[in-house]
């Protein structure tokens, strides 16, 4: 399991806009129709990835309690799936109805919006405002797998409740650590 950090892009970066497919309902989405005017939060993760499986139930509470205050989570798939076939989009559409995704789960098959993004790992967190700026770029919390510590969301979450009180987010962010993106040859 190879542990890799995330690339801390610019506070104040622009959000990228893309549509993707969506394994889910068979169509695509735009960012532009899933935008939220108050948090748009985009993650980077995968199926297979034992850090994306440590904080999955995280994730969906967390998207169930930010939802209703007006936020949106938008998640991306962009590993390679002929060499990691349980990424695929079968297999993204399987995870996201088994565990009750209350956010889409997009697949990014020619990984330009990672590129664009500059995602590196799976879990990968961009937090942006309601006016499209970057506002956090950090990890989830302290917890990986194996290290013992709970899974509880507090850095993302103390982003997040900031950003809804119309405060400026705390500055200081520890970068997310994943597995790498799977990237194409």
């Amino acid at each position: 399991m190879a542990r890799t950090a995330s690339a801390m892009i610019p506070l104040g970066t622009p959000i990228i806009d893309f549509e993707l497919p969506d394994p889910v309902s068979g169509g695509k989405k735009s960012l532009w129709k899933l935008l939220s005017d108050k948090a748009t939060l985009i993650v980077f993760m995968c199926n297979h990835c034992p850090f994306v499986k440590n904080i999955n139930e995280e994730l969906l509470r967390l998207s169930k309690d930010y939802q209703t205050k007006g936020a949106s989570m938008i998640a991306i798939n962009s590993n390679d799936v002929e060499n990691f076939p349980e990424d695929s989009p079968e297999e993204m559409k399987k995870m996201a109805e088994s565990l009750g995704y209350t956010f889409p789960y997009l697949f990014d098959e020619d990984q330009k919006v990672a590129r664009a993004y500059k995602a590196a790992c799976t879990p990968d967190f961009f937090l942006f405002d309601g006016r499209g700026k970057l506002v956090y770029r950090g990890q989830l919390d302290d917890s990986r797998p194996g290290n013992e510590v709970p899974v509880t969301g507090k850095d993302l979450r103390k982003a997040l409740d900031t950003l809804l009180k119309g405060q400026k987010v705390f500055q200081e962010q520890k970068p997310s650590i994943g597995c790498n993106i799977k990237w194409k040859s």
